[in-house]
């Protein structure tokens, strides 16, 4: 890594600039360079070629008629929504959720496929994902060609950079380069991340995580996911690659590993319950967390057993985060919230228990039943984010070699 590089440095600059106005905008220049602590100068320079290339947008602040009254009116920035248009992707086992945003973000158009997908190769998916970003631009009034680019947000091992999707439970095949696969089909610029790196996007944009650079998203759906926020870009391993929460080992037993998402997870809280009947068909449909919950409510013992052993073990598993990262707040997303009490309460009584005295009072916990278009809303993010030019990838930059 080369620290005084040049070109890095005006990359990370221009980003903290754009990040900048899209949080705070409509902004001033004075403002930036107080709030990114970058001289007038560098700031007037970016502000400039933003402006040049289309970027951001100028608003008058007083009536600029008026030339008899004091001062001038102020010139603030903001983003130009019709700067780019990307679409991000939610797929699913059950079923594949797009969304497609301005620059800024939001939400032009929206589209659900309810579809099995975990029932189908590859080929079928990615017929799938393109039939419905194709109708997702259509929808919106747009074409293929008004469209920069696309991400698919989806659960498993992912590798951000390669765009190959290590294991996935909605794939039969591994290792599959699926960004290369979209990328030929849209003849568009495909990206590929987990469904967890999505939605952490997404509440640092516009939820609960907006106010904060530093923060943890813990995904309890299909799989198990972790999102990890540091000074405001996502931490990725080697590659790009994506952290599957559900490997965490929490012991071991007779010899054996145990890892949180054979406590945890969907197969393990349903058990064999969710082969036979109603179950089995809430599952299909991908009810599954709905139909548990209720039969909780109504007694179901086994159940309830299992939502609480699943909250003990993933309050430890938040435990143990804190106790690494002191994040300031831990968001906890996903389909097993619908669970109910019985497992919220199960998972804050495990991590008050495990979490050390000294830090205790550090991390706040949020519970947020996230919809499917914020997830989707969230690959959006993702492929905004890259048009952003962030320089970082993992811990340090993402190509200066």
């Amino acid at each position: 890594m080369k620290t005084a590089d040049p070109e890095l440095m005006r990359a990370i600059n221009r980003f903290t600039v754009l990040d900048k106005i899209r949080r705070r905008g409509p902004i001033s220049r004075v403002e930036i360079s107080e709030r990114s602590q970058l001289s007038s100068t560098t700031v007037s320079a970016i502000t400039g070629s933003l402006l040049d290339d289309g970027l951001i947008l100028t608003r008058h602040e007083g009536d600029i008629r008026n030339t008899a009254a004091r001062g001038r009116p102020r010139v603030m920035l903001e983003l130009n929504p019709d700067a780019a248009r990307v679409v991000g992707a939610k797929i699913a086992a059950n079923r594949i959720v797009f969304a497609l945003t301005d620059f800024r973000g939001e939400v032009l158009s929206q589209l659900t496929i309810p579809v099995r997908v975990d029932r189908l190769p590859i080929s079928v998916i990615s017929d799938l994902v393109e039939d419905g970003v194709r109708r997702c631009v259509v929808d919106a009034g747009l074409s293929l060609g008004d469209i920069d680019t696309v991400c698919l947000g989806l659960p498993g091992v992912v590798e951000h950079r390669t765009g190959k999707v290590r294991s996935s439970p909605i794939f039969r095949e591994t290792d599959v380069n699926f960004a290369a696969e979209m990328t030929s089909r849209l003849d568009l610029p495909a990206i590929v991340e987990s469904d967890a790196h999505a939605i952490a996007l997404a509440h640092h944009w516009f939820g609960h995580a907006r106010d904060l650079d530093d923060f943890v998203i813990v995904s309890l759906e299909q799989t198990l996911g972790l999102g990890l926020m540091h000074s405001g870009q996502l931490f990725r391993g080697a590659g790009g690659l994506s952290h599957n929460l559900g490997d965490l080992v929490l012991g071991t037993a007779s010899d054996r590993i145990v890892r949180l998402a054979e406590i945890a997870g969907e197969s393990a809280i349903f058990g064999e319950q969710q082969t036979v009947g109603h179950f089995a068909e809430a599952v299909r449909l991908g009810r599954g967390m709905a139909h548990a919950q209720a039969l909780i409510s109504a007694d179901d013992s086994p159940l309830a057993e299992a939502a609480v052993r699943a909250g003990e073990a993933v309050g430890l598993a938040i435990a143990n985060i804190v106790t690494l990262f002191g994040p300031p707040r831990v968001i906890i997303v996903g389909s097993t919230l619908s669970l109910g009490e019985v497992f919220i309460d199960s998972l804050r009584s495990s991590y008050t228990r495990a979490i050390p005295r000294s830090i205790r009072e550090i991390a706040e916990l949020v519970f947020d039943a996230s919809p499917d278009e914020a997830w989707a809303q969230g690959a959006a993010i993702v492929a905004l984010r890259e048009l952003y030019e962030s320089p970082w990838g993992t811990t340090g930059p993402a190509s200066s070699l």
